[in-house]
């Protein structure tokens, strides 16, 4: 298998060696936002039924906009709000980590099937979610799982808060895909 896919594969299946090894090795991190690409490229995808063409583009900008402000608040709340004594990252390791955490997100392009759409969305959010936490922990060095929950969810209400802000703004729908 391609090393790549393989990563993945790993990276979806919450394999916390994966996120230890992404985390190390600075050469990965054009295959993380590949990762995200990818991951935003099919919640796009998984809308185009209800949003037509110009939801792949719309619905994979605002997913990587969503990751983005989702990956720096969690950086900044992991490493200056909330850090446990031995916490110490670069924006380099959380973003390679947290970049692979968003493998789940592949299974959104199944939201192209209208009636699987809501809980295709909601299991990849669940299973995303759940690998960030891996990926904040192993890049965090936190000790404490709950650490990394609190850190995850911190920093996903807040980029929710700010995405629909920023679409009620600029006219667009609140439920574009995060």
């Amino acid at each position: 298998m391609n090393p790549f896919v393989d990563r993945m594969v790993r990276a979806a299946k919450l394999e916390v060696k994966l996120y230890e090894e992404v985390e190390s090795d600075k050469g990965l991190m054009g295959q993380a936002m590949g990762v995200v690409v990818l991951s935003s490229l099919a919640a796009g995808l998984g809308v185009i039924t209800t949003t037509g063409v110009s939801g792949i583009i719309l619905g994979t900008i605002a997913a990587l906009i969503s990751w983005y402000v989702w990956a720096l608040l969690t950086y900044l709340i992991g490493t200056k709000l909330l850090p446990e004594p031995q916490t110490h990252a670069d924006q380099g390791q959380l973003l390679r980590t947290i970049g692979f955490s968003s493998a789940p997100g592949l299974i959104r392009v199944l939201g192209i099937i209208p009636f699987l759409r809501g809980i295709v969305f909601l299991a990849a959010g669940i299973w995303m979610l759940a690998a960030m936490v891996i990926a904040v922990k192993q890049a965090l060095d936190y000790k404490s799982t709950l650490r990394a929950v609190g850190v995850c969810v911190i920093g996903w209400l807040i980029q929710m808060l700010l995405m629909v802000l920023f679409f009620s703004i600029f006219g667009m729908p609140a439920h574009a895909p995060a």
